[in-house]
């Protein structure tokens, strides 16, 4: 019996947009903080964070190749629902209470996202005809990206809004006014709205194809390993991994650390949240970008475009230009648009539908353990500089990255010339 996999598009795009674009992320970190964390404390938990996923993203996607890709994404949203229980039921200044629920909403963030990593893109591509499928994952992807791109516009202004008791109230009459723990848990309810709505989507997807007898964690370990294996023996696929990483760890890096950068170059605190909402904005016209310069350019060619133009981001930071700065900061983010565009349009034409999420999964350990390292690296460097230059740290820092970077894509681009020359690849 033919399965009507028509809905599975439409719900590709309203997951990946409510599951990625969430309320909060605009005062993340202050979150934690106004709930009684130190700030130590904080840096443990996004540890744990990086370490669920880097442990679980390969295993789950193994597991969605073998169980099923739409069971994986029912996990992934039930498991968004508890880690947003965790933190509204978490005690202001709660002590070792308090703690414990951050530290299993961390848990349990870490998981869902190692879950749907790979699953979604995996069930999407393969339920679409196969006669026209790169030109079809071309639009479908280029149509979530804008989508995804309104959608955090939307929760970046909600999410600084929503968080601020002081324009909560302002719209309240006197007799109505709310404290600001209450107000400050308004975000992460909007997010535990989103995390119902990915339930009730993925609830209706439909599997494109049936699970096997061999579905058993023996067999995704053995998938995990094979697909390890085929990765990084497959020129295109080894490439691609390799520069995507290199030039995801420090963008990625800078994107953790941007709000520092906002205050060093002297924005207002409020605005924080309307720049990432101007950044979504900017990403929906980027797929259309990525799309027509991916049809007409190699593969090469484009992560060379995605290469300099980091480079020429990272190397405008440095001035840290008062106010003007934000621009160089906008310019970087939206690169990291065409590089997701184009990682994922080289991964699906070379993946087979078996081991699609695999090879996602892969991927996305690759990048969290190149992000990690790179993070460490440079958390030793500000240490470095915060003892011999104080408030100088960060500008210091952000210079040693840029001739680091450029010595580094230097070499890889002269090695994946070669190396698909040699295997005789298009490149």
């Amino acid at each position: 019996m033919t399965r009507d996999l028509s809905k599975n598009s439409s719900c590709f795009i309203i997951f990946s947009v409510f599951f990625t674009a969430r309320a909060y992320y605009p005062v993340l970190a202050i979150l934690f903080l106004d709930l009684g964390l130190t700030l130590d404390q904080f840096v443990f938990l996004n540890l744990i964070w990086a370490a669920t996923i880097f442990i679980f993203e390969v295993p789950s996607g193994a597991l969605a190749d073998t169980i099923g890709r739409r069971k994986l994404l029912i996990t992934a949203s039930v498991l968004m629902i508890v880690e947003m229980l965790c933190l509204l039921l978490a005690p202001r200044d709660g002590g070792s209470t308090l703690f414990l629920l951050c530290v299993l909403n961390r848990i349990c963030s870490g998981l869902s996202e190692a879950c749907a990593s790979g699953a979604d893109e995996a069930l999407a591509y393969d339920s679409l005809d196969e006669k026209n499928r790169t030109a079809a994952w071309d639009s479908l992807l280029a149509n979530t990206m804008r989508w995804r791109s309104v959608g955090f516009v939307i929760a970046m202004i909600l999410g600084g809004l929503l968080y601020d008791p002081r324009a909560i109230n302002f719209c309240l009459p006197a007799s109505w006014q709310l404290s600001a723990e209450t107000v400050h848990r308004f975000p992460v309810a909007l997010v535990l709205c989103q995390a119902f709505v990915c339930l009730i989507f993925t609830l209706r997807m439909v599997e494109p194809t049936h699970s096997t007898a061999g579905s058993t964690i023996r067999h995704a370990i053995g998938l995990t390993l094979s697909t390890a294996r085929w990765a990084f023996t497959h020129p295109r696929v080894l490439v691609v991994i390799l520069i995507g990483v290199a030039i995801d760890s420090i963008v990625r890096n800078f994107a953790t650390i941007n709000s520092s950068y906002y205050r060093l170059i002297n924005l207002p605190e409020w605005t924080y949240g309307f720049i990432g909402a101007a950044l979504g904005l900017l990403g929906i016209f980027i797929p259309g970008i990525a799309k027509k310069l991916n049809e007409r350019y190699s593969m090469l060619a484009n992560l060379l475009f995605i290469a300099l133009g980091s480079l020429l981001g990272l190397a405008l930071l440095v001035p840290a230009w008062p106010l003007w700065g934000i621009f160089p900061v906008m310019f970087l983010m939206t690169i990291m648009g065409f590089l997701g565009f184009t990682l994922s349009r080289v991964l699906h034409q070379e993946a087979e539908s078996s081991r699609r999420a695999t090879v996602l999964s892969v991927k996305g350990l690759v990048f969290n353990l190149g992000y990690g390292l790179f993070s460490l690296g440079f958390s030793y460097l500000l240490a470095s500089f915060s003892e011999q230059q104080g408030g100088e740290a960060l500008p210091k820092a952000l210079t040693w990255q840029v001739p680091y970077f450029a010595v580094l894509i230097l070499v890889l681009f002269t090695w994946a010339y070669f190396h698909l020359k040699r295997k005789n690849q298009v490149y």
